[in-house]
């Protein structure tokens, strides 16, 4: 987060994403842990192993924002890279 703000980068963490449902609308029905550049949704998490919840959770989060990519990065590796999984629409 520092060096996306050195970077002068927008990082909103807990953004609140709201819930519309057949005319209910909820203001904060979910939290996105980053949204980068409203471009980019990041979820962060740290597990033994990533879940299929996990991308579940992400793939909501990118349908209900109209965001076509996302990043899932588990920190609990050895290897930031072997903990990080893309999304596209």
């Amino acid at each position: 987060m520092h060096e996306l703000t050195q970077k002068n980068i927008k990082w909103p963490a807990q953004t609140p994403l709201p819930v519309n449902h057949k005319g209910l609308h909820i203001e904060c029905g979910y939290r996105v842990d980053l949204l980068i550049e409203n471009s980019l949704i990041v979820k962060l998490k740290s597990v033994e192993s990533l879940q299929r919840i996990h991308e579940a959770q992400i793939l909501t989060y990118m349908k209900m924002a109209n965001i076509k990519t996302g990043l899932l990065i588990n920190f609990n590796v050895k290897v930031l890279k072997a903990g990080t999984k893309r999304f596209v629409f």
